[in-house]
C-alpha cells in the first residue's frame, strides 16, 4: 500500500519537564482540555501545563508546554485516571482505588473531600441523560465483582443514581446515554443501565490481549476484536462500517476521522475509515498512551508527550492527486464532508472533481475525465485552454490560479505523440457537443462552438455542416478565418447566412462552381444555390445572380422564380419583369409561363396567348423535320391542344397567322389572322381547321397543332357551314408583353 501523510508527530512534554533527573517515575495517564494539558505520573503527582500552538513558515506545526504547578495527591500509588470536567472546573483523578475532586487550575482537592470509593476504572457520559448543566454523570468499574455504578457528579459532592449487575467482570467501559459499551472476560458487549438489556456484540480473550472500548461518536463504539481487527459496534449491537485490520498488540486507538490510529509497542499506524486501507505508519517505541481530546491526538511514552498533527485534508489530498491517485483522493474529500462547512466543502470538492479530471484525461481515460469534468461542472475553457489556437483571439479566459494541472498544452501532456493528440481532440469534439446546450455552456457559448466548428474544420467532420445550419455562436471573424485557411468555402458560406451575409454567401458558393475556388463538399452545389435564392427574401441578391443560374441551366434556373412561395411571387416579383429577363432563355420562359398558367391560374389573356403561341412555334419548327410519333413534338402538342381547350383567354389571331403561313406554303410572307363569319366571328376561340370546300366523307381534318377540326355552325340563314378564311386581314400588331421574334 502507498503511503499517505496524514499526521505528524510533533513533542509536547519532554522528559525533564516532568521529572527532571528521576529516572524512576513514569507517565501513567493524560488529560487535555483546550490549551490545559494535565499528566499524571507514577508517584502521585499531577502536573498542568499550558499548551502553546504555534504555525512556523511552511506550515509545520510547533508545540510548547509551559508548566503551571504540579501536586501530590497523598498516595503512593500511580495516577491512574484523569478526566476534566470543564463545566465543573473540576478534575477526576483516579488514584489507589478512589476518584478524587480536584480543581483544574489549583490542583487543590475540593472541600467537601467528595469522592468516589472502590473504582478501578471509569468514564465520562458525553451523551448525558440527566439534562442537569451543573453535573457530569459518570460510569464506573466497582471493585465489587460484576458490579457497574453510575453517579452524578456536582461541584462538591457525588450522588450515586445506578448499580448495575454485569454476566462477567467488567474490564473495560465507555458510556453513551443509557448505553454501556463493556469489555467483559471473554466479550463484549451493550448493556442498557436503564432497562438492564445486554446485547452480545463478539468473544474477547482476555488473556491475550488488552481490551479497547472506545466512544467514537453518537451511539458508535470502536473495539479492538479478534484477529487484529478494530470493530465498529452501535448501541443496537450492529456495525456499520467496515473493520480495519490493525496490529494484534494493539494498546490504545482512536478516531480522527476520517482516520482510525492504532498505537502498539513500535509504530502508530493510521488506517482509512472510507475504504479501510492502512494509510501511513509511524515509528513510535514504547507508547502505551493514545487519547483523542476533541479532536486533538495525545500520544505518550512513560518519558514524554506528543501530539499527533493532522495535516489539512486538502493538503492531503492534493498530496494524493500529485500522486495520481485520484480514487484515494476523491474517496478522501468525499469523507471530508462532515468535518467541513458545506459551502467551503462544495468549492472544494468541485475543484478536486476537476483536478482528478484532468489527471484522467492526461493518462487517455477519456470517460472518467468526461464524468469528473461534468460533477466538477468544469469552466470548459480551461480544458480548451489545453489545445492552441481553439479559443477565439478575442477571448478574455485565463485559467484557474492555482492551475488545475501542470500542463502547458496539449503537445506538453502528449508529448508531441499525434496519435494521441488525435485521440484527445476526438475526445474534445464529443465532450464539446454535449455541454454546448447544457448549463455548463452558459457564459461562454461563443468559445465552445468556435472551439468546435475548429475542430470539425481539421477533421473534415460532417458535424461542421450540422453545426453551421442550426442555432449557434460561432464567432464570424475566427471561424471565417479558420475555415478559408483549410479551405472549406462551402462551409464559409453557410457561416455569412447565419451571420446574414447572403451576398458573401452566394458570391463564394458562385466562385465554387464557376471553379474559380476548390471545394467538393457538395456536388450539386449549383442545384443548392438555385434552391437558396428560391428562398432568399432578398429580391436584389435574386435578380443579381438570375442569370448566372439560367445561363448554367435554364430549365432548373427558373426555379428561383417558379418555386418561390407565392405571397412573396405577389408581392416583390412582377411577373412582367421576370418575363422580360427570361425572354433571352425560351425554355425557361415555357416554364415560367406555365407555371403562371397552370400553377398559379393567373386568369390574364396575355400570359395564355404568349404560352400557347411559344406552344405553336415550337410544334412548327419540329414539325418539318420530325416523325409523327416523335415524343417531344406529341407533348407539346398535347400541352398546346389541352391549353386550346381548357382556356379562354387566349388571343385568337396569334395563332392563326403561322399555321396560315405554314399552311399556304410560304413561311416567309407576313402570316395574318382569318375573320370568321356569323356568330364565331364575336369568340376568341379559333376554328380547328380550314379549307376551301366541306368534305364529303364530313371527316374532321387536324390543324398543325393536332387539334381537332371545328364542326359544322349554324348560318345565318339556319343551314350548317364551317368557319371559313375569307380574306387576308392585315397582321396585327404586336402584344405589349415581351413577345420572342419568329423565325421563317
Amino acid at each position: 500500500m502507498m503511503s499517505t501523510k496524514a499526521f505528524t508527530l510533533v513533542p509536547a512534554v519532554e522528559r525533564e519537564q516532568l521529572m527532571g533527573d528521576r529516572e524512576w517515575v513514569s507517565l501513567e495517564c493524560v488529560e487535555c482540555c483546550g490549551r490545559n494539558l494535565y499528566v499524571g505520573t507514577s508517584d502521585c503527582f499531577v502536573y498542568h501545563f499550558l499548551l502553546e500552538e504555534k504555525t512556523v513558515p511552511g506550515g509545520s506545526a510547533t508545540f510548547t508546554a509551559t508548566k503551571q504547578l504540579h501536586r501530590h495527591l497523598g498516595f503512593k500509588k500511580p495516577v491512574n485516571e484523569l478526566r476534566a470536567a470543564s463545566a465543573l472546573h473540576r478534575l477526576l483523578v483516579l488514584c489507589d482505588g478512589c476518584i478524587t475532586l480536584v480543581h483544574m487550575l489549583s490542583l487543590e482537592p475540593v472541600p467537601s473531600g467528595a469522592r468516589i470509593k472502590g473504582a478501578t476504572a471509569f468514564a465520562l457520559n458525553e451523551n448525558p441523560v440527566s439534562g442537569d448543566p451543573f453535573c457530569v454523570e459518570v460510569c464506573i468499574i466497582s471493585v465489587k465483582r460484576r458490579t457497574i455504578q453510575v453517579f452524578l457528579v456536582y461541584e462538591d459532592r457525588v450522588q450515586i443514581v445506578r448499580e448495575v449487575s454485569t454476566p462477567e467482570q467488567p474490564l473495560a467501559v465507555a458510556v453513551d446515554g443509557h448505553f454501556l459499551c463493556l469489555a467483559l472476560t471473554t466479550q463484549y458487549i451493550i448493556l442498557n443501565y436503564s432497562t438492564g438489556v445486554a446485547q452480545d456484540l463478539f468473544p474477547f480473550c482476555s488473556e491475550e490481549k488488552r481490551p479497547i472500548v472506545k466512544r467514537i461518536g453518537r451511539q458508535e463504539f470502536l473495539l479492538a476484536g479478534p484477529g487484529g481487527l478494530g470493530m465498529f459496534a452501535t448501541v443496537a449491537g450492529i456495525s456499520q462500517r467496515a473493520p480495519v485490520h490493525w496490529s494484534e498488540n494493539v494498546v490504545g486507538a482512536a478516531v480522527c476521522f476520517p482516520y482510525v490510529i492504532a498505537l502498539d509497542s513500535e509504530f502508530i499506524t493510521v488506517h482509512s475509515m472510507l475504504d479501510q486501507q492502512q494509510k501511513q505508519t509511524l515509528p513510535f517505541k514504547e507508547g502505551h498512551i493514545l487519547q483523542d481530546f476533541e479532536g486533538r491526538l495525545i500520544v505518550a511514552t512513560s518519558k514524554g508527550v506528543y501530539v499527533l498533527v493532522p495535516l489539512p485534508l486538502e493538503k492531503q489530498i492534493q498530496d494524493l492527486l500529485a500522486s495520481r491517485r485520484v480514487e484515494e483522493a476523491l474517496v478522501l474529500a468525499k469523507g471530508a464532508r462532515r468535518n467541513i462547512p458545506k459551502e467551503k466543502f462544495q468549492v472544494m470538492y468541485r475543484r478536486i472533481l476537476q483536478q482528478a479530471g484532468f489527471i484522467q484525461f492526461a493518462q487517455l481515460q477519456f470517460l472518467e475525465a468526461k464524468e469528473l469534468f461534468r460533477s466538477g461542472q468544469l469552466d470548459v475553457r480551461e480544458l480548451i485552454s489545453l489545445y492552441p489556437f481553439l479559443l477565439p483571439t478575442s477571448s478574455s479566459f485565463t485559467r484557474s490560479h492555482p492551475p488545475l494541472h501542470e500542463f502547458a498544452d496539449l503537445n506538453q501532456l502528449t508529448q508531441g505523440d499525434q496519435e494521441k493528440v488525435a485521440k484527445c481532440k476526438r475526445f474534445l469534439m464529443s465532450y464539446l457537443n454535449e455541454v454546448r446546450s447544457t448549463e455548463v455552456a452558459n457564459g461562454y457559448k461563443e468559445d465552445i462552438d468556435t472551439a468546435l466548428l475548429k475542430l470539425y474544420t481539421e477533421a473534415d467532420h460532417d458535424s461542421l455542416l450540422d453545426l453551421l445550419v442550426t442555432e449557434n455562436f460561432c464567432l464570424l471573424t475566427d471561424s471565417a478565418a479558420w475555415l478559408e485557411k483549410h479551405k472549406k468555402y462551402f462551409a464559409l458560406g453557410l457561416l455569412y447566412h447565419y451571420n446574414h451575409q447572403d451576398a458573401a454567401a452566394v458570391q463564394l458558393w458562385v466562385s465554387i462552381v464557376n471553379g474559380d475556388i476548390h471545394d467538393s463538399t457538395r456536388s450539386d452545389l449549383y442545384e443548392y444555390i438555385v434552391d437558396f435564392l428560391t428562398y432568399s427574401l432578398d429580391a436584389d441578391l435574386v435578380w443579381q445572380y438570375a442569370d448566372w443560374v439560367l445561363q448554367k441551366d435554364p430549365e432548373v434556373g427558373v426555379q428561383v422564380f417558379t418555386k418561390r412561395p407565392v405571397d412573396e411571387q405577389q408581392s416583390r416579383f412582377n411577373p412582367d419583369d421576370i418575363i422580360s429577363c427570361l425572354k433571352k432563355y425560351p425554355q425557361a420562359l415555357v416554364k415560367y409561363l406555365e407555371h403562371l398558367v397552370m400553377d398559379r391560374r393567373l386568369q390574364k389573356e396575355g400570359y395564355h396567348t404568349h404560352l400557347a403561341v411559344l406552344y405553336l412555334d415550337e410544334v412548327l419548327q419540329q414539325r418539318p423535320s420530325a416523325s409523327g410519333k416523335d415524343a417531344e413534338v406529341t407533348e407539346t402538342q398535347a400541352k398546346l391542344r389541352r391549353l386550346l381547350q381548357q382556356s379562354d383567354l387566349y388571343q385568337v389571331h396569334f395563332l392563326l397567322g403561322p399555321t396560315s403561313q405554314t399552311g399556304s406554303g410560304a413561311p416567309g410572307s407576313p402570316w395574318r389572322a382569318p375573320s370568321c363569319s356569323g356568330s364565331w366571328s364575336s369568340t376568341r376561340r379559333p376554328c380547328a381547321s380550314w379549307s376551301t370546300s366541306w368534305p364529303t366523307s364530313r371527316q374532321r381534318r387536324a390543324t398543325a397543332c393536332g387539334a381537332p377540326r371545328a364542326g359544322p355552325r349554324p348560318t345565318a340563314g339556319g343551314s350548317s357551314s364551317c368557319c371559313w378564311p375569307s380574306t387576308w386581314a392585315p397582321a396585327p400588331l404586336r402584344p405589349s408583353w415581351p413577345w420572342p421574334p419568329w423565325t421563317s
